[in-house]
């Protein structure tokens, strides 16, 4: 089972605060031992979202709004990408993440949820749509 597992954005993030040699050191140490465990898949921080964009949908129209944007604790700040046999399995090796919180700021989280699959979506997929899935997944492109 695939999960994507969100680290939100903190105010230290948003401002671009950059991390610390040791805060790189022991998230690095967290993302080698995944990686020597065949878990991790993929593994990235973003920057601020005054470096982004959103694009809000209304039917044919479309509407593009530069950052910064308001309520960093419902900010994305990072994300991991991994492989395991169960959500449980997921949590277990996430309850260890390092996350770094400075004194006096807020607590956080990280959100995990889990990837859909082609076997998820069942009979709305045609035998084409399924072989490119499996196309696009064989050749790591999800």
């Amino acid at each position: 089972m695939r999960f994507m597992v969100i680290t939100k954005a903190t105010a230290e993030s948003e401002a671009g605060t950059q991390a610390t040699t040791e805060e790189i050191e022991t998230m690095g140490g967290f993302i080698e031992e995944m990686m020597n465990a065949g878990v991790l898949l993929a593994a990235e921080g973003i920057h601020p979202s005054a470096k982004g964009a959103r694009i809000y949908f209304d039917g044919e129209k479309k509407t593009v709004v530069d950052g910064p944007f308001a309520e960093t604790k419902e900010l994305v700040g990072g994300f991991f990408l991994v492989e395991t046999k169960s959500l449980e399995e997921c949590v277990e090796w996430f309850k260890r993440c390092p996350v770094q919180r400075p004194a006096g700021s807020e607590p956080t989280n990280i959100e995990i949820r889990q990837v859909i699959s082609a076997d998820d979506l069942g009979d709305a997929l045609t035998p084409e749509q399924r072989e490119a899935v499996a196309k696009r997944d064989a050749q790591g492109a999800w």
